[in-house]
């Protein structure tokens, strides 16, 4: 297992070959600077390892999935923090172990990385609103909401949650299947980066301006892994003109308007360009 500890010893990797857990602890270095990523990746092995050693050699699939899930959601009571979802420690690997607390995307991840070490063909899925994960099995895949510890979802269940998302408005089975595509490990940790990025810029809207710098921090590694999302590059534009970079900030705003010259805000990206352009001439 490779033991890379620096975000950018994780860039160096091949994109299909990037290391899920690794790559989510080392995200959290930002925060606990002395983190030992190996450490944390032994005591994932370990999780398997105990569940494992109870396990018949011959034990199908299905009940080796369903085995895990009682292991981690029952007997160790990993769950979801619905007391206090923002919190950025539930975004943070090495805090769900320490706390068996999180949100979604990261008790998925650990329960994609226990099953992995037990042979399960796990995967993450970006289903709207809710991360979940999908496990392979002979007679067909089954989709966790690991967040609610653990539950299997049908078709008719992922419809009614797409429905409620969408107002009332029923979609087509086929639909729904086409929203279970396998997350690639990259993407995921871009949506465990959006997250924090999203709870840190709130904090910082109250006041906090090292939490803006923290937001600035984690969004440069989304763009690291993600060069073309205009999203991010907007997202960095009114962080850089929060903390008064105001150059940088238009450098950003330019990258959105080449991304998506035809996107519904481009007339008010022109406008801030065009302000930002004026604001760093009398800089000079």
């Amino acid at each position: 297992m490779s033991t890379a500890q620096t975000w950018q010893d994780i860039l160096a990797v091949p994109r299909e070959r990037l290391n899920l857990a690794e790559a989510a602890l080392v995200i959290a270095r930002d925060a606990y600077p002395l983190l030992d990523t190996t450490a944390y990746l032994a005591r994932i092995d370990d999780l398997a390892a105990v569940l494992k050693q109870r396990l018949p050699a011959d034990i199908a699939g299905a009940e080796k999935l369903a085995r895990l899930i009682h292991y981690l959601f029952t007997e160790l009571a990993f769950t979801g923090n619905s007391e206090d979802y923002y919190d950025p420690r539930n975004s943070f690997l090495n805090d769900v172990i320490d706390r068996k607390l999180g949100i979604p995307i990261t008790l998925s991840v650990l329960l994609i990385e226990v099953g992995r070490r037990l042979g399960l063909t796990m995967s993450g899925v970006s289903f709207p609103g809710h991360f979940l994960v999908k496990c392979a099995l002979r007679d067909g895949a089954v989709i966790i909401d690991a967040y609610a510890k653990g539950a299997t979802l049908g078709i008719k269940d992922l419809q009614k949650r797409l429905r409620a998302l969408s107002g009332g408005v029923d979609v087509a089975p086929e639909a729904v299947m086409r929203l279970l595509n396998a997350a690639a490990p990259a993407d995921i940790i871009a949506r465990m980066l959006r997250n924090l990025v999203a709870i840190y810029r709130e904090r910082g809207g109250r006041g906090g301006r090292d939490d803006r710098a923290r937001a600035l921090t984690l969004v440069n590694q989304v763009i690291d892994l993600c060069p073309q999302a205009a999203d991010d590059y907007r997202t960095r534009a009114r962080l850089l003109e929060e903390l008064e970079c105001f150059r940088a900030a238009l450098a950003d705003y330019e990258m959105v308007e080449s991304l998506t010259p035809d996107a519904a805000d481009a007339s008010a990206v022109r406008s801030k360009i065009a302000v930002l352009r004026e604001r760093v001439s009398r800089l000079n």
